[in-house]
């Protein structure tokens, strides 16, 4: 492992490639790796969430976007989420396909992978490819979804920044307002700006805009780009770098809320409730192998509900439901810095219950116990930006 780490950061793209299939594979030993290569460039880099409905032109704008960035002189790894073939699972879409004229350039690393079934936008290991690569030392990383126009919500947990793209006279701009994904938008985007119907767009977003105001007092900027032209895209990179400032601005050192864990007995009787009749989006939805659980992950108003269905009775969630019935779990905290809190918090005498260890969505965590909280069990999240 520490001779793969190595080739990676020398900058051996044939390692960085293996080591990204080994994370989408989920093999063994890729978790290893990454903790091999967690701190070694000494920097952060700055995730970039784009998303909308297909036909938008996400595709060419993230082209774009990553030809500004090298021109910058950054390095610019993309991953690229794409249906899912029925026949082998992989993606529908290809690396070959997209940004044919960026394969000879060494600062561009280009990864097309497969939802694989996953809700939200995202596949089950986007996460860990993000880590993948801020990890390598690459300067950003942008993450376009797939373009489903329904609960592309799961970005917003990954990316520092998150643009939404929408455009004109296709009525994605109606179906984005009632999927909920306006509330995850860091910069609108209107691309074809030049075909008919843009400022009726544009005026539509700032009529929501007029009626809900974030707790951070950011106004999400709408840019009007036609990426096949390059118009627009200094606006965008600016906007970019204003809501980058802003998210150190008011993220960086603080603990929040990341989620409420509830144990449910079944997650499909439940989401009946939370998504039939509440309205709630599914951001993203896997099994936690050594938790013994499903979960579906909820996003509301910058924090999430976690549905825990038990896979097997022995499980904690079973041992919960049989003992409890269905019910709040945990709460779980993200917090800057999480091997320092766990220092913290055993030299004060709390009982912290695990090591850290990879859960729903890639994110790594503790438990600490209820004697040591007040009777609630608490979950510790590493935040990424502490990464």
């Amino acid at each position: 492992m520490k001779d793969r780490a190595r080739k990676i950061i020398e900058g051996d793209r044939r390692a960085l490639a293996r080591a990204a299939s080994a994370i989408e594979n989920r093999e063994a030993g890729s978790e290893e790796l990454l903790q091999q290569l967690r701190g070694s460039s000494g920097k952060k880099a700055l995730v970039l969430g784009v998303t909308g409905a297909p036909g938008a032109g996400k595709s060419t704008l993230v082209d774009r976007i990553a030809v500004a960035f090298r021109n910058q002189g950054k390095t610019v790894a993309i991953v690229a989420v794409d249906p899912s073939s029925s026949l082998t699972g992989g993606a529908l879409l290809g690396d070959r396909i997209r940004m044919q004229g960026r394969h000879d350039d060494p600062g561009i690393f280009i990864r097309s992978m497969a939802t694989r079934g996953s809700l939200g936008g995202l596949a089950g290991t986007t996460a860990g490819l993000v880590r993948l690569f801020g990890a390598a030392g690459w300067d950003v990383v942008i993450v376009e979804t797939v373009g489903v126009g329904q609960a592309e919500v799961a970005v917003a947990q990954l990316a520092d920044v998150v643009v939404v793209v929408l455009a004109p006279g296709m009525g994605d701009d109606v179906q984005a307002f009632k999927a909920g994904i306006m509330e995850i938008a860091d910069i609108f985007v209107i691309n074809k700006a030049d075909h008919p119907g843009a400022a009726r767009t544009e005026n539509e977003i700032r009529g929501l805009q007029s009626v809900g105001h974030r707790k951070d007092g950011w106004v999400p900027p709408i840019v009007r780009t036609v990426a096949t032209e390059g118009t627009g895209i200094d606006e965008l990179m600016a906007a970019v770098d204003r809501a980058r400032a802003l998210v150190k601005e008011t993220r960086v050192g603080q603990i929040r809320i990341d989620h409420l864990g509830i144990a449910v007995r079944s997650i499909d009787e439940a989401l009946k409730f939370y998504a039939g009749q509440l309205g709630m989006g599914v951001a993203l939805r896997e099994s936690v192998a050594q938790e013994k659980v499903m979960a579906a992950m909820l996003p509301v108003d910058g924090s999430r509900m976690e549905l825990l269905e038990p896979t097997e009775p022995d499980s904690v969630i079973g041992r919960f439901i049989e003992k409890r019935g269905e019910g709040l779990h945990h709460v779980a905290l993200r917090v800057p810095d999480l091997r320092g809190a766990i220092t913290r918090l055993r030299n004060g005498g709390a009982r912290v219950l695990n090591e850290p260890q990879r859960g729903a969505g890639g994110h790594e965590y503790v438990f600490v116990h209820p004697a040591s909280t007040g009777g609630v069990l608490l979950e510790l999240i590493q935040d990424s930006e502490g990464i």
